[in-house]
């Protein structure tokens, strides 16, 4: 008799009556890295960090799961959890992973969940407890794999939030939350509304707004820090908004050899991250 959390191998659905059958029953189809062909709610993870930190954290998320038959030992805990609770997985070719995360970096597991939606500033704010506190306002990053390096960035050294644009399309995708290795399900994500209301209520929980540039602002790593610090992260190109960075409180830049332009913007993001949590250790100490 063999184990009742082994995997198996499952035949392909039956269409119900009157339904067309998919092209492959089998593997959902999948578009490309960052948008894979999902149902509407649902997002399609890969690589084995990810998968994972969504297991240990919203569980009841899951929807499927295919493997590499290769995974099965580092996966059992996993495995037991969807049989217990009639979760679909299935064992599949290293091929058939390559179509379903639309991607090679599937790291041998591949998992349909469903998506976190982002809370409103209002409500995360309520719960946002006292003290040192930083988040990150992405203002026009686009990059799904920058993205997926801030939020691995933001997870390292215990980010309160992402704070998302009313207009801004960054979502998590597949390729992000690899790239995270896990970090997509430690920092909430939330969205803003208009940018004065926001400016506002931030500022009336205690936060500062340090917009961050390429130069002209003052070097992050002179002086003490804010405890509790709004860091405004620009595009990958052109950096934020000029009018925008005027509205902030702070203007900060990372002083360099000037070899180069600037920091890419998910590596900005890392060091202005390590200068906040070395001050807010030292003010604390």
């Amino acid at each position: 008799m063999t184990s009742p959390w082994k995997p198996r191998r499952e035949p392909a659905p039956r269409p119900p009556s009157g339904a067309h059958p998919q092209r492959d029953a089998t593997l959902p189809a999948a578009s490309d890295d960052a948008g894979v062909q999902t149902p509407r709610g649902e997002l399609r993870l890969y690589g084995l960090n990810a998968v994972r930190a969504v297991f240990a954290r919203r569980p009841e998320a899951i929807r499927k799961v295919y493997l590499a038959e290769a995974r099965i030992p580092a996966l059992q805990p996993l495995l037991r959890w969807c049989v217990a609770k009639r979760i679909g997985y299935r064992v599949v070719e290293e091929g058939d992973l390559h179509k379903l995360a639309a991607s090679s970096h599937h790291e041998g597991v591949v998992a349909d969940v469903l998506r976190a939606e982002p809370q409103g500033l209002s409500a995360w704010l309520r719960e946002l407890p006292a003290g040192p506190q930083c988040a990150l306002w992405l203002d026009g990053v686009g990059n799904p794999h920058n993205f997926g390096a801030i939020l691995r960035s933001a997870a390292h050294f215990g980010v309160a939030a992402v704070l998302l644009p009313k207009d801004s399309t960054l979502s998590l995708s597949g390729a992000a939350a690899r790239v995270a290795e896990g970090g997509a399900e430690a920092v909430p994500l939330v969205r803003l509304g208009r940018a004065d209301n926001s400016l506002a209520q931030l500022r009336g929980a205690g936060f500062t707004l340090a917009a961050t540039v390429v130069e002209g602002g003052r070097d992050v790593f002179q002086g003490a820090l804010p405890q509790r610090i709004v860091y405004v992260m620009g595009a990958e190109g052109e950096g934020m908004d000029r009018a925008f960075a005027t509205m902030c409180d702070l203007q900060l830049s990372i002083a360099g050899t000037g070899a180069v332009e600037s920091l890419n913007v998910a590596s900005a993001t890392a060091v202005l991250l390590a200068a906040w949590r070395r001050s807010a250790s030292a003010s604390s100490a």
